[in-house]
């Protein structure tokens, strides 16, 4: 495994119940701050081999990226059940939700 797509899965396990991340977020963590792509594909492919969290990851407008609509109905309700609130417009309250591993002890 590439030391990219191991950081984005160890910062992927990370995100807190209740927190979000973006995909541009998760990349810049992982040492590819133009990897936001990588991110959604690796999310796409080793999300069930891995465990990961998938639902707690938003684009960068805090919205849900998803397009196919059960899975972006999928998505709101896992954040719902989290406490993460998502608005009539579809975004997320970076202020509230927002995970900044940074910002943490590690």
């Amino acid at each position: 495994m590439q030391p990219f797509t191991e950081k984005a899965i160890e910062t992927i396990k990370k995100i807190p119940f209740g927190k979000v991340m973006t995909y541009g977020q998760i990349a810049a963590h992982a040492g590819s701050p133009r990897g936001a792509r990588q991110v959604a594909r690796l999310l796409h492919s080793m999300s069930s081999k891995h465990q990961l969290p998938w639902h707690r990851v938003v684009n960068a407008r805090g919205q849900i990226a998803i397009q196919n609509e059960e899975a972006r109905f999928a998505q709101q309700s896992f954040l719902e059940k989290e406490g993460v609130e998502v608005d009539q417009h579809g975004k997320i309250n970076f202020e509230r939700f927002l995970f900044r591993p940074d910002q943490q002890d590690d």
